[in-house]
């Protein structure tokens, strides 16, 4: 097993992986966003990062060939539209995807993941907005200082991980 990967959680899925990647039941998401739409292979990856907050993206590696999959248990068919494959349910597919239980996958991934985690991410995203929000309005004056401000905070966060944990907090870190 690689560094950093821990043991198999609920449902047999590994948590955490490099990046605090999660992953979720990509059989199950692809037939729940099927039934909703015909969709092309990279939409999939696209809609089920977009589902669970960025928490999961799942790899064309495992993409691929589980709709190769589902074609040849006959749950899915293929057709080209502008030299992509585009997937669609059967009506076996549909009545496989109809029947599957519980919340959608993406929604476990993403119900899975660490609050704090999600609060950080949030932070980081709106952090970013706001440099992007300078760097389009901003006068030179302004960008000069909110470059230095940025160069502060990233300084300042590399520390963090630098300092000695209290008693008590626990990481997930090796």
């Amino acid at each position: 097993m690689p560094p950093g990967w821990g043991p198999p959680g609920p449902r047999g899925r590994r948590h955490g992986g490099p990046g605090g990647r999660r992953r979720g039941d990509v059989r199950a998401a692809m037939l729940a966003l099927l039934a909703e739409k015909p969709r092309h292979g990279y939409e999939i990856i696209s809609e089920i990062s977009e589902r669970s907050g960025g928490f999961w993206r799942p790899s064309p590696g495992s993409v691929y060939p589980t709709l190769q999959l589902l074609a040849d248990e006959g749950l899915v068919r293929s057709s080209e539209e502008s030299g992509k494959k585009l997937f669609e349910l059967t009506d076996a597919g549909r009545t496989a995807a109809a029947d599957r239980p519980g919340p959608p996958p993406w929604e476990q991934a993403a119900g899975d993941a660490d609050p704090a985690e999600v609060d950080l991410r949030t932070a980081g995203a709106t952090l970013m907005a706001a440099a992007v929000q300078v760097s389009q309005a901003g006068s030179a004056k302004q960008k000069a200082r909110a470059v230095d401000v940025l160069n502060d905070a990233r300084r300042r966060i590399y520390g963090i991980l630098g300092e000695v944990p209290e008693p008590g907090d626990t990481a997930d870190r090796d």
